[in-house]
This record gives C-alpha cells, structure tokens and sequence, in this order.
C-alpha cells in the first residue's frame, strides 16, 4: 500500500472539488435531444453518415424473459484472433503473431482445433526475404503463414500488429465459411477498422492501407461478405468495447456542446435506467438499427472507394449496420454490426437481435460462441513470455526490453 489514510482524503478532497464545478444533471435531456433530433439522418459534409433501418426506438427485454426465449439461429459460430503484442528485436526486426480461430455452439471439437497462425515482420533490411505461402502442421488442422510488412519510417509496432490479426482473422473465416451452417459472430467489428483508420490518422499511413497488402486484407472481409450473402447465411460483428466517435464528433461539430467523450458514453446515458438514484438491472436495453457511412466505415459506403477493392454485389449491400444492447448488470455497452445485405430485411434484424439479446441475457456478457472463440484464440501472459523466447532463440537476438518488461514482473 503505497497511499496513507490521509492521501486517500486528500485524492477524496480532490474528487468533491472536481464534482462540485461539473453539473450532469441536464445530460439526460441532451443525450434525449440528440436521439431525437439529430439522428434521423445525421448529416457530415453533405452526406447521411448515420441514418435509421425502418422506426428509431429505444427498446427494453426483461433479462428473464429472452433468456429463456426461443432463438433464431440453431447453431452459432464465433470468430477471433489473439496476438503476443508487437515486439521489437535487437537484430531490427519488428514482428507480432496473431493465432485465430473459430467455436461453434454446439462444440465442433474438428474445429475448434483448427487454427491459423501469421507472423507479421517488419524490416528496415531490403535485403531480407521470407517466404509468405501457407505451410501446414498438425495433420493440416493448423496453418502458418510469413507476412512481410511494407516498410514505414513509423508506426512499424501497430502495421505488424492489425496485418497480423486482421489477415488471421479473416481467411481462417474464409477458409471455414463452408462449416457455418446459421450464424457467424466475429469477435470484434465487421471490417478491419484499425487498419481502415490508417486513412485519418497519418499520411504515410494513408498511403500505406492502399498498398497491396494492407488492400488484400480488406479484399479478404469483402469476399467474406459475398460469401455469407451467396449463401444466404447471416455475418455479424460483436465489438465489446466500441469506442466510435461519429455521432458525438459529428453534432458538436454542428454547435452541440456534447460533453461525451464517444458515442458510447451517450449511448450508455440513453439506455441506462435509473429509480431513486440506483440502477434498474432486470431488462438489457438495445437500440434499433441504423446504418453507418462515417469514419473508418465510410471506406464500405456505397459511394466510397473500398480501398480500390473490386465489390461484386451493389456497393450499398456492403455498408456497416449496427444496433447497441446495455447489459446493465455489469453497466457495459455491446454493439453489433452487420451488412446492410442482411439489415435490410426486417425480419433479419429481428432475428438477429433477439439471438444476440438471448445470448447477452445468458451469458451475462459476449454471447457464447464468442467468449468460446476468445478462449481459443487467446495467447495467455505465460504463452506470449515462452513464445518471445522461442523466438529470440530462433533470431539468435534479444527482444528489446522496456522498463514495464521489468516493473509488471514478466519473465523472459
């Protein structure tokens, strides 16, 4: 314990000061008046960058009640990537890992030990080769693939990191699109925002989401669009932590003093219930749908450009859809996401919020075959410390430590 009695007061001191000159109580109101006011569309530069799928509605599902209610989908399959980190070494390379794969409910124990594996290097050397085809192990049910990354002046630590989880993430998807039987939920968005936010962050960047590489992952979540639609079965994104800015960015650009750090922090305010000042835990509250042409998904927007990517269905079948669900018994807000090619369809919205409705009800969180996917996936603290040994062993160099290598007490 490194903090007193007495600090604890003063931090508390600190906290009345700081309560006492910030005044929320009108919030509600505000968050109420950009629901109804400016979303129906909400216009950026001359553009629809969120609009309503059929009536904009708050809604409420009593947590007992969808629990236990009948569900659309009779089997649900759930997507994710985990990686070590970006490491740097002391020979100049720079690489992450990232190890996908893919659950079902019911358990396909077959698939569940399939997985893909890419190794993501970035080197300053122009000299270095690797080789990048897909090599197999473990009697073909793992794959393992070298990514040479594109070379950058900066950011070399997050290009390796989103090619690797992207580029794992989705063509293990692809490669097993044909198990899928009635719904397919991707640990995390739609598409690959990370790698789409290169655009807005920096202009090297810019440059670099447009090269071949970075194209032929966003190329991979296309196809896997056009497959689930050719195969009329449904695809969806569930983001656990969203951190979208649009909404708020976009109306306190117009003169709205919205004091909400991200969209989620406004969303929180709208479905959150309160009575006599405690919270009401017995519904999830949810919203309806609405499509979304702004930010990192105004690159799948009918009129954007999809990085150069050729789409083969109409380009409005590709656009980013999206309902929100508070689970409040652990005060935390889900959203989900979904193309338009399915959204459009009534019915199917229908359907799939009450799978993700029931699933959140049960699971108390992420839906099942998400947090099987998770588990999966995953690269554990004590795996990422033996992996980044086997791999300076086989570099025949050292990582580069930083002090946080020493003062979180991780063993390498």
């Amino acid at each position: 314990m490194t903090l007193d009695p007495v600090h604890v007061d003063s931090i508390a001191r600190l906290a009345s000061a700081i309560a006492g000159s910030v005044d929320d109580s009108d919030h509600d109101g505000l968050a109420e008046a950009v629901w109804a006011d400016w979303l129906d569309p909400l216009h950026h530069s001359g553009r629809k960058v969120i609009e309503p799928l059929g009536e904009q509605q708050l809604q409420a599902a009593a947590i007992d009640d969808v629990a236990l209610a009948d569900t659309p989908f009779p089997t649900v399959h759930g997507l994710d990537s985990g990686t070590i980190n970006p490491t740097t070494f002391k020979n100049g390379l720079v690489l992450d890992l990232a190890h996908a794969a893919m659950a079902s409910v019911p358990t396909d124990l077959d698939l569940h030990r399939s997985r893909s594996i890419v190794a993501t290097v970035h080197s300053n050397d122009a000299t270095d080769h690797f080789p990048e085809d897909w090599m197999h192990d473990d009697r073909g049910y793992s794959r393992r693939r070298i990514l040479h990354a594109p070379r950058v002046s900066r950011f070399a630590e997050g290009v390796v990191h989103a090619l690797s989880l992207y580029l794992a993430e989705s063509d293990h998807a692809l490669v097993h699109a044909n198990t899928v039987e009635d719904l397919l939920l991707l640990d995390g968005p739609l598409y690959p925002k990370e790698l789409l936010n290169w655009q807005d962050r920096d202009a090297e960047l810019g440059e670099l989401a447009r090269e071949a590489k970075p194209r032929s992952i966003v190329e991979n979540y296309i196809r896997l669009v056009e497959t689930f639609v050719e195969k009329d079965v449904p695809l969806a994104g569930f983001i656990k932590n969203p951190s979208a800015k649009l909404i708020t960015r976009t109306v306190r650009e117009k003169g709205v003093d919205a004091p909400w750090v991200d969209d989620t922090a406004l969303f929180t305010r709208l479905l959150e219930r309160r009575e006599d000042g405690e919270r009401l835990t017995e519904d999830l509250t949810f919203t309806s749908w609405f499509v979304s042409r702004g930010g990192s998904d105004r690159t799948l927007a009918a009129d954007g450009d999809a990085l150069g990517v050729e789409r083969k269905l109409d380009p409005e079948l590709y656009e980013v859809t999206f309902f929100l669900v508070y689970e409040p018994r652990r005060d935390l807000l889900y959203r989900v996401e979904a193309p338009y090619a399915f959204t459009r369809d009534e019915e199917m919205r229908t359907a799939l919020t009450t799978q993700i409705l029931s699933d959140v009800a049960i699971a108390r969180g992420p839906p099942e075959a998400i947090d099987k996917a998770d588990e999966l996936a995953r690269i554990g603290a004590g795996e990422k410390a033996a992996l980044r040994r086997k791999l300076e062993e086989q570099f025949d160099t050292e990582f580069v430590k930083t002090y946080n290598d020493v003062r979180w007490g991780e063993e390498y």
